[in-house]
């Protein structure tokens, strides 16, 4: 059975470290949020630091992204790479990246520096061996899997973290039309 009240706190946290980051977010204003007793933090958790480490472990607030999404090949690169593109998007939402961003203070980083940077670490080594099975059969020209990897994981990144800092103030796009341009764009590249 789901602990309601250690619910409510962990999302209350994380609300208020997307609105205000780690330092700025105090136990006071996260049993306000909540609707807890500040004690009632206390008897559920540490401190703010474990409040954080847990939330971190649920599917709202850790995009939980697994090799095995990346293995479902077509050998159609332009399908593929839409595919991964709308999955990337789909899990690393713009939640998750303002998050991330308030989560990246002095106090936590030695403690959540791994997990943060576990998603693009995972999503560059899918497709690396990606980029190198399609070379290995010859549907792309021979390149640095690496920066294949990094480019295409840059352009997926940047546009959930402008999304993210400046919502529709920069781009109208859709996640659907920008990814969409974009992997047209990256396949016509390296082909």
């Amino acid at each position: 059975m789901a602990d309601e009240t250690r619910e409510r706190i962990m999302d209350a946290t994380m609300n208020l470290i997307m609105e205000r980051g780690y330092s700025q977010t105090t136990t006071k204003d996260i049993a306000s949020k909540a609707c807890v007793n500040e004690c009632t933090i206390f008897r559920k958790f540490k401190g703010k630091k474990d409040i954080v480490l847990a939330a971190m472990k649920l599917p709202e607030w850790n995009p939980q992204l697994q090799r095995e999404d990346f293995t479902a090949y077509s050998g159609d690169l332009e399908r593929d790479l839409l595919s991964f593109s709308r999955l990337y998007m789909e899990k690393v939402t713009a939640k998750m990246v303002k998050v991330s961003i308030g989560l990246r203070t002095p106090e936590l980083f030695e403690d959540t520096a791994a997990e943060i940077v576990a998603v693009p670490v995972l999503f560059k080594e899918c497709l690396i061996d990606y980029f190198e099975m399609m070379q290995c059969l010859e549907k792309i020209k021979h390149a640095d899997s690496e920066s294949l990897a990094m480019t295409f994981l840059a352009m997926n990144f940047g546009f959930v973290f402008l999304k993210a800092s400046f919502e529709d103030h920069l781009s109208v796009l859709s996640n659907d039309d920008y990814i969409k341009a974009s992997v047209q764009t990256f396949v016509h590249g390296i082909l």
